[in-house]
This record gives structure tokens, sequence and C-alpha cells, in this order.
């Protein structure tokens, strides 16, 4: 099987030669530093590193709407915005053409169609792009004091994803979509089902079946305790999640048996991964039964952490093979 009929495979539930191996988002910058540090060689970047460590290719790509930063960065967590009347700039880049890399798209689609890699893309959603234009404790309170510009925001992004799907696939059909939310933490959704209901809910309900119809598996990308919030995200299309953190309590044993048909990427305990193999076999042996059952990929639950030494990472053990059979 080439490496994109693999993960179409798997993540339909069919028979597969073996399950594809993968990292699926960049690694942080402190852990590739390190690893430069021990002897990678420092020209290698995203795909030359999965393929130094024997991983599946892919072609990750964040397609986020444009941003106007008319003040000096501001500090992580504070929105773009001064105030909220500095809405109408945003908006109107929202509205204006969809910028796209055709250069970078057109090599993607070579690889795709020869098979070598599969297309992740990942587009802003319905939680985290309110967030970052108005800053994260401005939001929580948006959904109270301004549900008209939460809808507004909301609305001007879909209008806008949808024009961005569209034209995408005019150079290359991604094989999934990861939608960027964040929206859980430690102990559950950051909003309730009613607020979901509301403020999220509607455009989900435009937005996934225009991904469905070009083939795209559909999935939502979420930090923390995901678990409570995929009956939600059943209801509105949505056919799975990741990274399932395990140490926010994700069990994926648990969503396969309660939630047979959903897919998932991640799941692999990220703070096991530097205790040497016993421990990264025993987190494999803990995920084995639910990559038997199909529909999952394990891989790290978050983002290799920069304790993970070069010779810690799983991939290039010379028992790699052997970690995954």
């Amino acid at each position: 099987m080439t490496t994109r009929e693999r993960f179409r495979a798997a993540m339909n539930f069919e028979p597969v030669d073996r399950l594809p191996a993968i990292e699926w988002a960049p690694w942080w910058d402190k852990t590739v530093d390190r690893w430069y540090a021990e002897g990678l060689a420092s020209h290698l970047a995203a795909n030359a590193i999965r393929e130094y460590f024997g991983l599946d290719l892919h072609h990750w790509i964040w397609l986020g709407p444009p941003c106007d930063r008319p003040h000096p960065e501001r500090p992580h967590g504070d929105g773009l915005l001064e105030s909220l009347d500095e809405y109408d700039r945003q908006a109107a880049l929202l509205h204006g053409p969809v910028q796209l890399d055709y250069d970078m798209l057109a090599r993607a689609a070579v690889d795709q169609r020869r098979g070598t890699h599969f297309v992740w893309l990942q587009i802003d959603g319905f939680f985290w792009f309110p967030r970052n234009v108005l800053g994260i404790e401005r939001h929580l309170y948006a959904f109270y004091d301004h549900p008209d510009l939460m809808h507004r925001i909301n609305r001007d992004l879909c209008d806008y994803n949808i024009r961005l799907i569209h034209a995408l696939c005019e150079v290359l059909t991604p094989d999934s979509c990861s939608i960027a939310e964040d929206m859980s933490y430690n102990h559950g959704p950051m909003l309730s089902k009613a607020m979901f209901d509301e403020f999220l809910a509607p455009y989900y309900r435009r937005l996934v079946p225009v991904m469905l119809e070009h083939g795209i598996l559909t999935t939502v990308d979420s930090d923390g305790l995901i678990t409570p919030m995929i009956p939600w995200l059943e209801e509105v299309g949505v056919q799975g999640s990741n990274p399932l953190e395990r140490q926010a309590g994700v069990d994926v044993a648990r969503i396969r048996r309660d939630h047979p048909a959903w897919r998932m990427v991640g799941g692999f305990d990220k703070t096991v991964m530097h205790r040497g193999e016993a421990a990264i076999r025993a987190e494999f042996e803990r995920l084995l039964p639910v990559m038997r059952s199909g529909g999952y990929l394990p891989s790290c639950d978050h983002q290799t952490p920069p304790e993970v030494s070069l010779e810690d990472y799983p991939g290039v053990s010379p028992k790699r093979e052997s970690l995954l059979s």
C-alpha cells in the first residue's frame, strides 16, 4: 500500500498492511533544537525529520484566515483588537479574496497523487478564531455580553472557510481536515452544550457538509478532556478528533466503546517518551486493542516535548517496527 492508501484505509476502518506511523503535527522548536545539538542534521525540516525517523510522510497545511495586527505584538492571549469596534477591519479581510500559496499546494498535490504523502489540512474553528480576535478573557465574556458580535465573527469565518475549501479543492483535495478549536481543558469543555448549540453548531452545520461533499475526513483538534464533547460534535457531522491528551483523562478505549465510528489520531502519552523502551512499549500495549479496532492512529497526544532526546524518540530505535507491529 502507498502511504496515502494506508492512511485513508485505516481512517475508514478498512484492512491495512500495517498502521501508519505518524507524528501528526510539526515538532516543537525546543525539541528540534535539542535534537540538532545531539547530532540531527540542522538542515532537516518537518518532512525530512519524519523521513529520518522512518515515519510515514504527510503534508500538514494550516490555512488560517487573514488577520490584521495594526498594533505592536500583544501578549499571548490578549487578542488582535484594542476595542470591539476594530472588528470591522478584520471582517473586511475575511470578505476579501482567498489567498493561497499555489506553488506549495501544487508540489503537495504531486506527492499526494504519487501516494507518497497524504494531505492533512488544518483550519481555524468557531471557538479558536473568536478567541484569537478578542483575546481569551474577552472571548469568554462575549458569549454573554456580545452575542451578536460572536455570531458575526463566526458567520464571517464560516463564509471564509467555505470559500477556502472550494478554492483549495481546485488544486488538491485534502485527505483530512482538522478544525482547530482547543475548547477543552483538563476538566472538560470550556463552554456549555447550550453555548455550543447556539454559537458554534450552526456554523459547523454549514461547513462540515461542504467538506464531506469533497470527500474530506473532518475532525476537530482540541487539547484537554474532549470526551464529553464528542456527542455534540457527532450531532453536527464531525467524524473524529485529535490529539486525545492522556494527562487530561482522555481514554481512547472508552471512546471506542461509546462511539464505535469515531475516528481518532493521537492518544499516545507524551510524558512517557523520555522514560525508555519499556515505558514506550507499555504505552503501545495499552493502546493496542484500539489500534486493532480500526479508525485510530496512535500518535503523540500533542507534540513531542523537549525532554525527549534523539535517542529516546521511538522512530530512531532499531526496534521501531516491533513496537508498532
